[in-house]
């Protein structure tokens, strides 16, 4: 595999979310990368007990913001060839598709997901 450097634009896979960014420093075993669209948004819930509603604390897990910068594992970062989407078009459309995929899930998580990602799309939107 090819060694990725500053200023090379990436995809990057942080926590649940998928996102496309630019290198903007090398660490031990990381790159630390600056978000410029959103490929996936970040599932809701606990991390460790995934699609479970029955945890001690349901999380609501946001979108990185624009420009925030991450210290993303090497393994979880790979050269991107394309068009940047622009960052609120990108969280509209990734914001809609995880909500596509909740909608045809009954379970409990599914629901409160739902639930998360309301309150969230009403926080990324409200200025629109």
């Amino acid at each position: 595999m090819a060694e990725l450097n500053i200023g090379d634009q990436v995809t990057a896979i942080y926590k649940t979310g998928k996102y496309i960014g630019e290198i903007t420093e090398r660490r031990p075993q990381h790159y630390l990368v600056r978000v410029l669209a959103v490929a996936k948004h970040p599932m809701q819930g606990d991390l460790h007990n995934p699609k479970d509603a029955a945890v001690g604390f349901f999380h609501e897990r946001k979108a990185l913001s624009y420009r925030e910068q991450a210290n993303i594992p090497e393994k979880m970062v790979k050269k991107f060839d394309g068009e940047i989407p622009e960052y609120l078009e990108s969280l509209k459309e990734a914001t809609s598709k995880l909500r596509a995929e909740l909608q045809g899930d009954d379970s409990a998580w599914a629901q409160q997901s739902l639930r998360n990602l309301e309150s969230l799309q009403k926080d990324y939107f409200k200025s629109l």
